[in-house]
Order: C-alpha cells, then sequence, then structure tokens
C-alpha cells in the first residue's frame, strides 16, 4: 500500500502541490484574524458546583476581580509636597478612561450628623488641593479617629498607604485593557517621579493583563528562535541551503495551519494555546529529518533517484504516520477532560500534529523531486565520526554488557523513585513568574503591609427574603462582627469589609464622630440609627460610603457579602486555612437558619488547579492506553509492546525524581510535561522498531545482525532528530514564565533520557525476547 501511496504522490505531485499550498492560503487568511484571550482561562467546567457559586455571587454582587490596588510606603506621606502629589495621583487617576472608582485616604470622608434633616452627611477628610501642612496635619487628626479606615487603606505599623482602583469589567475582557493598565502605571510614574517614593502595583486586573501581553511577546519570539535554532542544526547537519530551506517550509506551513485551526475551532490564544505553533516547529523538523534520512542514505547507495524517494516515502510514511499519531495522542489527550482551557490545546495540538504528516508527507517528496540530486558535502552527515563512533560504543554495550546496562537501569529508578517520594503538589497564582518580577514582588508587598490581594468572599444568606431589613439584621450583623475578628487574627488574610463595618461607622458619625462608638448599634442604638442608614436621594448621600454599603447586600435583602484580601498561600496551605474557617463559621451560623458559601478567584483558583492536576494525571494514563493499542496494532506483539513501553516509562520515572530532587513542585503547567514527553518520545521507539521489523527478512530474520544494524542506521537519524528536539524544548528555557522554562528543560531532560534507553535498553530487551523465539523475530 505504501509503495502504491509514494508513485501516487509523485505521479501527482503538481496537483496535490498546488492545493497544498492554496489551501495554506486560506488557512493563512485565517490564522490572521486569531486574537489573544482577554478572559481568565476557564480552568473549572461550568457545571462544577463551585464555578456555579462564583456565578451566583457575581450575578448578586458583581465582578470581585476588577480591583487594582496601587501602594506607597513612606514615614514623609503626610509631608505638604508628598501629600499634594498623591491628591493629584488620585486626581489623575479618575480621570483615566474606563476607571469606575478611586477610593484612599486622599479622598476619605467623614460622616457628621445633621440631627435637623436625620442625616449624616459625608464631608472629606482632607481638601481636594491642601496648599500648608497645617491644613493636612489637622485634616489627619481628623482621619486618626476614624477606625473604618485602618487597615483598609492604610497600615499604621509600617507606614504603608492603598489607593484602590476599580475599573469596568468589560474593558477587562478586551485588548483596550492593556491601554488602561499603561495609562495607571504611567500616572504612578509621575508620582513617584515627583516624591522619590516608590509604588507598587497588583491585582488581578494587572496581573492578568501583564501576562497576557507576554504570552503574545513571546509566542512571537519562540516561534522565531525555533526556527532559527532548527535552521542553525540543519544547515550544520545537511550543509545545504536548499534542504534546509524545503524543511523550514514544511514547519512554516504547519505553523499556519496549526494557528488557522485555532481560529477555526473558534479559540483564542492562551497560555497554553500560545505554546503550541513552537512545538509544531520543535515537532515537525524531525519528521524533515527522517524522511531526507531516508532518502539520502538509500541515494547514497543505489544512486537511484526515483528509487530513492519512492523508499523514503514507502519506507518512512507508515513509521512517520505512528510517530504523529502517538505525538498527537500525547497531546489530544488533554480533550478527554472538561477543563476548557486543556480541551483547546488538545484539540488544535492533536490536530495539528497530524497535519504535519500531510503536509511533509505531499511538499517533501513533491519538491525533492524537482531537486538535484544530492552532492557529496549533503551526504557527509551520514558518515560524522562523533555519531559514528559513539553508536559503535552503543553496539558493543548492548551486545556484551547487558548485566551492566540493567544494573545502571535499575540504579536510576531507584534513585529516582526515592526522588519521586519529595514530590510535592502546589501551585500559587502568580508561581511562574519569577521571584525578581516586578508583578512578583510588588504582590509581596502588599501581603507584607497588607495581608494580600487576593480575593475571597464569603456569602451568608439567611435563606428568606427581607432576612437582612430593619431589626432582624442585628443578630446577622452580631456573628459577622464575630467571624470578622477571628479572621482579622489570620496571618493570610486581611481585615474583612462588609455592612458591619459601614454600620460601626455610621453609629460613630451619629455619635459625633467618637471613635469609642465605632462599633455595632444595639437594640436601643438601633432604633435611631436606623433613620441615618437610609439615604437620601436630594441630600447627595450616594457618596462612596452609601455605594459601599449597598453594594454589600442583595436587592431581596436576603444574602450579604464579606470581602476579604489574602495572601497567596498556594494550593497546599490553602485548603487548610478554609477547612480551619469553614469550623468556624459552622460555629458561629446555625445551618438551619444560614447558608455560607465561600467563594471568589481564590477558591476557583485553587478548584481549577486541583482540577487541572487531576485532569493532566488522568489524560497521562488514557496516553498511555491509546499509545499501547497503537503499539499492539503496529507490531501484533505483546512482548514488543512490553519492550516498547519500558524504555518510555523509565524517563519519565526519572523526570519525576529530577523534580523531587531538585524542588519542582508538580502543578498544571509542570503535570503537562509528561503527556508531552511520553507522546514525543514513544517516537524514537517506533521508528527503532519498525526499522528493525522493515530490516528482519532482509538480515533471514538474524536477530543479532538486525539489531546491530539497527541501532548503527537507525540510530544516526534519531540521535539528530533529538539534538533537534532538545534544542528546540530549551528554547522555552528562556521564557519569562517558570512553567514553560520547566516545560522546556524537563522535557529536554526527558528526550534525552529516552534516546539512551531507546538506543541501549530497547535492543537488550529486544536480544532477551529473542532468547524464547529465536529466528522466528517478527515474521508474524
Amino acid at each position: 500500500m505504501w509503495q502504491r501511496l509514494a508513485k501516487f504522490v509523485l505521479k501527482n505531485r503538481l496537483i496535490l502541490l498546488f492545493l497544498l499550498l492554496l489551501t495554506t492560503a486560506v488557512m493563512a487568511f485565517f490564522a490572521s484574524k486569531i486574537k489573544m484571550s482577554y478572559e481568565f482561562s476557564k480552568a473549572i467546567p461550568v457545571d462544577n458546583s463551585k464555578y456555579q457559586d462564583y456565578l451566583s455571587f457575581k450575578e448578586k454582587f458583581g465582578d470581585d476581580g476588577n480591583v487594582l490596588v496601587i501602594g506607597v510606603k513612606s514615614n514623609d506621606f503626610f509631608k505638604l509636597k508628598n501629600f499634594q502629589a498623591f491628591s493629584k495621583l488620585n486626581q489623575e487617576l479618575k480621570k483615566v478612561p474606563y476607571v469606575e472608582a478611586v477610593l484612599s485616604v486622599a479622598n476619605a470622608v467623614d460622616l457628621l450628623k445633621d440631627s435637623a434633616e436625620q442625616k449624616l452627611d459625608a464631608i472629606p477628610v482632607f481638601p481636594k488641593n491642601p496648599a500648608t501642612q497645617e491644613q493636612i496635619d489637622s485634616s489627619l487628626k481628623v482621619f486618626n479617629t476614624l477606625p473604618f479606615y485602618r487597615s483598609l487603606l492604610y497600615n499604621p505599623s509600617t507606614h504603608a498607604y492603598l489607593v484602590v482602583v476599580r475599573i469596568n469589567k468589560d474593558i477587562l475582557n478586551s485588548k483596550g485593557r492593556t491601554k488602561v493598565i499603561d495609562d495607571i502605571i504611567g500616572k504612578t510614574n509621575n508620582y513617584t517621579a515627583a516624591t522619590n517614593i516608590p509604588t507598587h502595583i497588583s491585582g488581578l486586573p494587572l496581573i492578568r493583563t501583564q501576562v497576557a501581553d507576554r504570552i503574545a511577546h513571546e509566542m512571537k519570539w519562540f516561534v522565531i528562535g525555533s526556527l532559527i535554532l532548527s535552521a542553525l542544526i540543519l544547515l550544520l547537519m545537511f550543509r545545504s541551503v536548499k534542504t534546509t530551506l524545503l524543511s523550514l517550509l514544511v514547519v512554516i506551513i504547519s505553523v499556519i495551519w496549526s494557528v488557522g485551526i485555532m481560529y477555526l475551532f473558534g479559540y483564542k490564544i492562551t497560555l497554553l494555546t500560545a505554546l503550541i505553533p513552537p512545538l509544531i516547529v520543535v515537532i515537525g523538523i524531525p519528521n524533515c529529518i527522517y524522511f531526507l534520512n531516508k532518502y539520502h542514505s538509500t541515494y547514497k547507495k543505489t544512486g537511484d533517484k526515483e528509487q530513492s524517494l519512492i523508499d523514503m516515502v514507502s519506507k518512512m510514511g507508515v513509521v512517520t504516520l505512528f510517530c504523529n499519531l502517538t505525538a498527537a495522542i500525547g497531546f489530544a489527550v488533554f480533550a478527554l477532560t472538561k477543563s476548557a482551557i486543556l480541551v483547546e490545546f488538545g484539540e488544535v495540538a492533536g490536530v495539528s500534529i497530524m497535519l504535519i504528516f500531510a503536509i511533509s508527507f505531499i511538499l517533501l517528496p513533491g519538491v525533492l523531486s524537482f531537486m538535484e540530486v544530492p552532492d557529496k558535502n549533503e551526504l557527509k552527515y551520514l558518515d560524522v565520526r562523533i555519531f559514528t563512533n559513539f553508536l559503535l560504543k552503543v553496539d558493543h554495550w548492548v551486545f556484551n554488557h547487558k548485566k551492566i546496562v540493567y544494573a545502571c537501569t535499575i540504579v536510576l529508578v531507584i534513585f529516582s523513585v526515592f526522588g519521586i517520594f519529595k514530590l510535592k503538589t502546589e501551585g500559587f497564582i502568580v508561581d511562574d513568574l519569577p521571584k525578581t518580577d516586578k508583578i512578583y514582588t510588588d504582590l509581596k508587598f502588599f501581603e507584607h503591609n497588607f495581608h494580600g490581594v487576593m480575593p475571597l468572599e464569603i456569602v451568608i444568606d439567611t435563606k428568606k427574603r427581607y432576612g437582612l431589613a430593619g431589626a432582624s439584621a442585628l443578630p446577622v450583623l452580631v456573628k459577622m462582627d464575630s467571624l470578622s475578628s477571628y479572621i482579622k487574627k489570620q496571618p493570610e488574610m486581611s481585615r474583612p469589609l462588609s455592612i458591619v463595618q459601614g454600620i460601626k461607622f455610621v453609629k460613630q458619625g451619629f455619635y459625633e464622630g467618637d471613635s469609642l462608638n465605632y462599633a455595632l448599634p444595639n437594640s436601643f442604638d438601633i432604633a435611631f440609627v436606623g433613620d441615618y442608614l437610609r439615604p437620601k436621594k436630594d441630600t447627595g448621600s450616594q457618596n462612596t460610603l452609601s455605594k459601599l454599603l449597598t453594594s454589600f447586600i442583595d436587592t431581596a435583602r436576603e444574602s450579604t457579602r464579606m470581602s476579604i484580601n489574602m495572601a497567596d498561600v498556594g494550593t497546599e496551605k490553602l485548603p487548610v486555612i478554609l477547612k480551619n474557617l469553614r469550623t468556624k463559621t459552622d460555629k458561629i451560623f446555625d445551618s438551619s437558619k444560614y447558608k455560607i458559601t465561600f467563594t471568589g478567584s481564590t477558591i476557583t483558583f485553587l478548584e481549577g488547579s486541583s482540577y487541572i492536576i487531576r485532569g493532566l494525571k488522568v489524560s497521562l494514563l488514557w496516553a498511555f492506553l491509546f499509545i499501547a493499542l497503537c503499539m499492539l496494532y503496529l507490531f501484533k506483539s505483546l512482548r514488543i509492546l512490553v519492550c516498547s513501553l519500558i524504555p518510555n516509562i523509565i524517563p519519565l520515572v526519572v523526570t519525576a525524581g529530577i523534580m523531587g530532587w531538585t524542588g519542582v513542585r508538580l502543578k498544571p503547567s509542570t503535570v503537562l510535561i509528561f503527556s508531552v514527553a511520553l507522546g514525543i518520545a514513544i517516537d524514537v521507539t517506533i521508528r527503532f522498531l519498525v526499522n528493525y521489523k522493515q530490516e528482519l527478512p532482509a538480515n533471514n530474520f538474524n536477530i543479532n545482525k538486525t539489531v546491530s544494524d539497527t541501532i548503527k542506521n537507525t540510530g544516526l537519524s534519531i540521535l539528530y532528530t533529538s539534538l533537534v528536539l532538545i534544542a528546540g524544548f530549551v528554547i522555552f528555557c528562556f521564557s519569562g514564565f517558570g512553567g514553560t522554562q520547566s516545560l522546556g528543560w524537563l522535557t529536554s531532560v526527558t528526550l534525552f533520557a529516552a534516546t539512551l534507553t531507546n538506543l541501549i535498553l530497547l535492543p537488550v530487551l529486544l536480544l532477551d525476547i529473542s532468547k524464547k523465539r529465536k529466528n522466528t523475530g517478527l515474521k508474524s
């Protein structure tokens, strides 16, 4: 069949090449329309209960991920020049398009009682444009009597101060958010220039925006870098510009197709799908090397160009098909999970890898048939001394040192298993950023001074309409205050913000600003204070405070929220904190009367990370199963199947062990490595065994001679392709994201180990099983 296909491709090469170029032009059009994803990655299935809780929360109270915080720290914060600059910063931030609200010390308000109108007037504490130091000092005395703002907008013990900026949620899901964030950063830089006080910026809008922009930037450079590196290796190998350009053409077309498919599937570029184009380059080049190596080695023996092309297509076609199929399986199994981000990556990568085969199967023989025959200079790589000497040593070890090979393998596996026991499963929201990155250091600033910025929401549902209206709300508020006191003592959490703090502030205002009255009203107070809680439409009472109060209770007066900012404690520590918090809420709130829900971006991150890790572990098992079925179909032998899987399981064990010994944690970005590496590494096994099977009849089923010939002949192309693959993945080590860096060097380690196990251990296993099937080999 493959002979007929080879002749068909060569006979109809002009038509096939024309159709390939035409469809590539169409896919290039689609690829040009691809867009970046500006939404937070959907790691959790939409039917997940915690995700449903989060959607319910947003429907009642709005988004929790649209707040950006700016922090400064200085003992001279209230000096005239510095405070004037800070006040100007607040005014400038309000002018930034799509900024909806700005809250800070500079625009803090005090509540002054108007007994005649039974209202509280919101009066700015500090003048808008302070002119003298005396004005600031006088206002500061008033501000220090307002406990509402303490720990919310400033930390008196560290002299750190906050600006809270709320951004329109719709702009945060569009490309326009980059300009908004850049404008805000520009304003803060002006403040620093005027005062020499450093500013720190954090919050999910900043983190998501800057990470997405870096992804887009890295994707371009990774594709260019992988192409340049591949071109250099190919040029050194083939010593031919024409052959190098042909190979690059294959991968460039493949990249265009992969991005076009991404668009046709309705997907956008995310942190994961951005890896696909450079991965296509890395995986596509070995296809070219195997095809060209077969063409060159056959031509060197026969000197017949046409027959060499037919042999290239017929003998390497089946090998490359199954190699691409197993590689595609390694990626496509992610589509079996319910995580949208993994499904997108799996579908696009799986289809794209299979298309590499179709593109190389048509383009290489078609173009080579029009090119001149390879000269002696192009064939020199077949006799590179360093590689041929290495393969001769491998051949010697396989036949003369089997026990040492087994012993070294066992020692390596035992060493790796001990490392696996040290492996930890833990992830952080900014885990993939370097510790020196400004996003990371600024986040730590807020954790040190304000206990963090990651949003956690607690929803208290009274289970009855108007359960929070009038005097009936007082028992609920008391319970919430008790919970707030507990949370405030936790080192990983900031003081909660809820209607409790707002009502305490109102009571303080009712009692003429006496800070001793910053407390919940009792049953006696509530009758008097209650009138002052009702907004008066004609008095401009819809100030920042009244908006704050109304945003913390739903329209049915049934549910209220407690907003907490917390540190990025990681997926290992967070469940423990939440469990303790749940124990406390269960003690305070009677479950028959109240429903307490923990939600927010922090909860969805934890659930998403756990879900992705579980999904990737399951997908790895599916990958093993499907690849094993492919191998069984290809070789129709259980013994060969076992021989093929052992050299590929060991590199994965070694990689897991190295992760344990080096302290690399198991997280979404590193679990990905195993399925990817398995899908690619199994290629080496397939190429070795298929060539072994093809050469066996030519050697009269002499196992020893066939194994030796396969090591010397196929081993050469395996070494070259492994070199390209390892070098290709090393490119990812230059990423600004830790997960991508880990993908680079750990996958390279896995492929290096797989190359050695397939060149040394696999032949030893073949020789041992042949003792029971001497002189029969793979006749079946």
